[in-house]
């Protein structure tokens, strides 16, 4: 039996190539050997700050549009303000619950697709519903300090990783970062003989 090898996952809700990303993600763990460890980010952490995003919205727009058309899928970005910490406490929630794969797809459909605001709380009430969270399930995630602790323990090992940037997935001291560098991480994993057949 071959043991599975610990693939770190840096995800901010907030980022569109997250939610490209999110489509092929859990390809890594259906098809090979391979752990997921959640490294969930919120605010800003591991995307371009407020006045870069400015700068490059509509360019990164326009690239993530293409790539939306390339797969079928729909592309309609949130509000401008939307917040995604909120989204992320509740993703370690979703884990905790087993519920972690179709929580990041829910959650990535309402803002990406359908240009929800992830950090109200209906929305995100909405979601939970969806995947089999209890409302009291998500509003005590909401409240509970330590989750919103582990998020900032999450950037300050990411930056001692050497992420920058999301997505991004790490192993040992690999890192690939961004959506379209799925390919190489499955080459990797296959080079590692961790392919499931």
């Amino acid at each position: 039996m071959t043991d599975n090898i610990d693939v770190q996952v840096y995800f901010n809700f907030r980022c569109p190539y997250c939610y490209l990303a999110s489509k092929s993600l859990f390809t890594i763990f259906d098809d090979f050997y391979a752990r997921m460890v959640w490294r969930p980010l919120g605010g800003y952490h591991g995307r371009a700050s407020a006045a870069q995003a400015k700068i490059k919205q509509r360019v990164s727009r326009q690239d993530v549009e293409r790539h939306c058309r390339k797969m079928g899928i729909r592309f309609q970005p949130p509000p401008a303000g939307t917040d995604p910490t909120k989204a992320a406490i509740l993703s370690l929630v979703a884990e905790n619950e087993g519920v972690l794969q179709p929580y990041i797809q829910k959650v990535m459909q309402a803002a990406w697709a359908n240009g929800a605001d992830i950090g109200d709380v209906e929305v995100l009430l909405q979601v939970g519903e969806d995947v089999g969270l209890s409302r009291g399930d998500v509003l005590r995630g909401l409240e509970d300090e330590d989750l919103g602790v582990q998020l900032e323990q999450n950037w300050q090992t990411a930056q001692t990783d050497g992420v920058f940037g999301v997505p991004s997935f790490i192993i040992d001291d690999q890192i690939f970062w961004g959506n379209d560098r799925l390919n190489f991480l499955f080459d990797y994993l296959r080079e590692l003989r961790l392919a499931r057949s």
